[in-house]
């Protein structure tokens, strides 16, 4: 019910009508304290940007090292490619020659190694399996920089 105040033209609001003012102004009083808190969140704000960085750094990690790995198989084939057949048909013999001494090498070792070096010789060889990517990605490097090297001496 509309009832006329004096002195202005438009009637007072209902008490219903006050009540629903009321809770959108709390609605929207709410609303903002949410925006002003959210903001002053300094602390989330910071966990928020650390974890996108973290992730924009473990895609360009992972954008790296794919290329890495591409770049090396090229640089591996480029280099096979190169490489006259008696060469090449030597280097098997010497690898295979290597590996055989290297089995031998690693009995030798295995039978005359104290335990305690053995056991630190795992957990090492333990970690770098689990770490392999960056480990080959390291490699990876390594051996380009070094055939980038070998190329400039021989210019």
């Amino acid at each position: 019910m509309n009832t006329p105040s004096t002195g202005d033209k438009e009637p007072s609001p209902t008490p219903d009508e006050l009540r629903e003012q009321i809770e959108q102004t709390r609605e929207e009083l709410g609303q903002t304290v949410e925006v002003l808190a959210a903001k002053s969140d300094i602390k989330g704000q910071a966990k928020e940007k650390a974890a996108e960085i973290q992730e924009q750094a473990a895609e360009k990690a992972t954008l790296v090292t794919g290329q890495l790995r591409d770049k090396a198989a090229q640089v591996g084939r480029l280099v096979k490619d190169k490489t006259p057949d008696p060469v090449l048909d030597k280097a098997a013999h010497t690898a295979s020659q290597v590996r055989d001494t290297a089995a031998h090498a690693a009995q030798l070792a295995a039978e005359k190694t104290p335990d305690a070096v053995a056991e630190k010789a795992q957990q090492t060889a333990t970690m770098a399996r689990a770490n392999r990517t960056p480990l080959l990605a390291a490699a990876a490097v390594l051996v380009v920089l070094m055939l980038l090297r070998r190329n400039r001496r021989q210019r």
